[in-house]
């Protein structure tokens, strides 16, 4: 069984940091792009970074609005991926998600695997 399972999201100051976690299982974790998108209520899901299969280009993206305070990582080994979101502001309020994906970075419609999302939320 496919399982993505995010944690690490809470409540927290403007200024703060957050590190979610996302724990894959049941798929071939190399061969796949892990990506993490937000939700923000009343407003589209909109992609923060991801991280090419190891098998294709091994890059790492990062959306507009969270470069330069956003860091992404994996732990192949745990079959895990992290965001580190440093600086965060109200606007970073939404639900988290992240989504595997047997391509590298595609468009969000072309992942097959989604977690249930963890919820984040930037107090100012």
């Amino acid at each position: 069984e496919v399982q993505l399972v995010e944690s690490g999201g809470g409540l927290v100051q403007a200024g703060g940091s957050l590190r979610l976690s996302c724990a894959a299982s049941g798929f071939t974790f190399d061969d796949y792009s892990i990506g993490w998108f937000r939700q923000a209520p009343g407003k589209e899901r909109e992609g923060v970074s991801c991280r090419s299969r190891s098998s294709g280009d091994g890059t790492t993206h990062y959306g507009d609005a969270v470069t330069g305070r956003f860091t992404m990582s994996s732990d192949n080994a745990q079959n895990t991926v992290y965001l580190q979101m440093n600086s965060l502001n109200p606007e970073d309020t939404a639900v988290y998600y992240c989504a595997a994906a047997p391509l590298d970075c595609p468009d969000f419609y072309e992942y097959d695997y989604w977690g249930q999302g963890t919820q984040v939320t930037v107090s100012s």
